[in-house]
C-alpha cells in the first residue's frame, strides 16, 4: 500500500550513499528524502554524484531536506583546531544547498550539560559564531537552518541560541525520539517554550530507554497530544520520518495515516 497523501507532505531520512543505491525505489514511491551527510560522504562523494541525485529528484518534482553531519563534531569547541575542523565539515554540507535546493538544513546544536556547563559562556560564544557563519550561507538561498535537540535536557540552550541568531531562517527542529530517550522528559518540556521557532519535527518512537527509531505508536511517545497541540496552535512545521528499516518505513506511514496527522 502506498500513502501519497503523506509522502507528498513529509520527508524520510536517507543517508546519501543509501539514497544512491535505492534511488529507483525512492523515485518510484515518490519519497522525498532527508539526505544524511554523515561519515566520510562529504569527503568522498563527487560533485557529479550529488548532481545526479539532485537532478533525478528535480526531474520527478520531489523535494528534499539536508541533514548535516554531527558525529565527532563540536560546533562550540574550545579547542581552535577541533572547532576549525567542525566548521569545515559543516560548511561542506551547506555548500550543497546550491545543488539540492533543500527545504531546510538540519543540524545538531550539540550542547551537553555534563561537558559544557562549567564553561557555558565560552561554549555559547564559539557555537554562536559557527551557526552565524552557516546561517549566512543558508540565507543566500533563503533556506532555513533547523537546530535539532539531541542530548540537551531542556529548551534553554536552543532558546538562547535562536534568540541570539535573531533570524526568521533560524528555527528549531523537535526530535521527539531524542526527547524521550535522551532528555527523559516530554514534549511539553520543550513546547511551548520553543514554539515561536518551531520549523521542523523528526518523528520516530522508543520506550525511553534508547534511541530505537521505532515507527510512531510502537513506543511510549505521546503523539496524540503533540499532534493536537500543533493543530490547536496552528503550527505547521516540516515533518521528517526517521525509520531505520524498510518495514519501519511502511509502518511509520501507516501510523501517520491512522493518526490522521495530515
Amino acid at each position: 500500500m502506498t500513502y501519497p497523501h503523506i509522502t507528498s507532505r513529509c520527508f524520510i531520512n536517507f543517508p546519501f550513499r543509501r539514497l544512491q543505491q535505492e534511488l529507483d525505489f525512492v523515485l518510484s514511491h515518490r519519497i522525498q528524502p532527508e539526505i544524511g551527510l554523515e561519515g566520510d560522504t562529504l569527503y568522498t562523494a563527487t560533485g557529479a554524484e550529488y548532481r545526479e541525485v539532485a537532478e533525478a529528484l528535480a526531474k520527478t518534482e520531489l523535494g528534499c531536506t539536508l541533514h548535516a553531519p554531527f558525529f565527532d563534531l563540536a560546533p562550540g569547541a574550545l579547542d581552535e583546531h577541533i572547532l576549525a575542523a567542525s566548521r569545515n565539515k559543516l560548511g561542506k554540507a551547506f555548500d550543497l544547498i546550491a545543488v539540492f535546493r533543500p527545504a531546510a538544513v538540519v543540524c545538531h546544536l550539540n550542547y551537553e550539560e555534563n561537558k559544557h556547563d562549567h564553561k557555558q559562556s565560552d561554549w555559547f560564544n564559539a557555537s554562536l559564531t559557527t551557526w552565524q557563519e552557516l546561517l549566512a550561507k543558508a540565507a543566500q538561498h533563503q533556506v532555513p537552518l533547523m537546530l535539532e535537540n539531541t542530548y540537551e535536557t531542556g529548551p534553554e540552550q536552543h532558546k538562547k541560541m535562536l534568540a541570539a541568531l535573531d533570524s526568521p531562517l533560524a528555527r528549531f527542529c523537535l526530535d521527539v525520539g531524542h526527547v524521550a530517550a535522551f532528555a527523559k522528559n516530554t514534549w511539553q518540556d520543550w513546547l511551548p517554550a520553543l514554539a515561536p521557532w518551531l520549523g521542523h519535527i523528526h518523528l520516530h518512537d522508543n520506550h525511553g530507554d534508547r534511541d530505537a527509531h521505532l515507527a510512531p505508536g510502537r513506543g511510549s511517545f505521546d503523539f496524540s497530544g503533540l499532534f493536537s497541540y500543533l493543530k490547536e496552535q496552528g503550527l505547521h512545521p516540516l515533518v521528517t520520518l526517521e525509520p531505520h528499516t524498510e518495514d519501519d518505513l511502511w509502518e511509520s506511514l501507516a501510523a501517520l495515516d491512522r493518526m490522521q496527522f495530515f
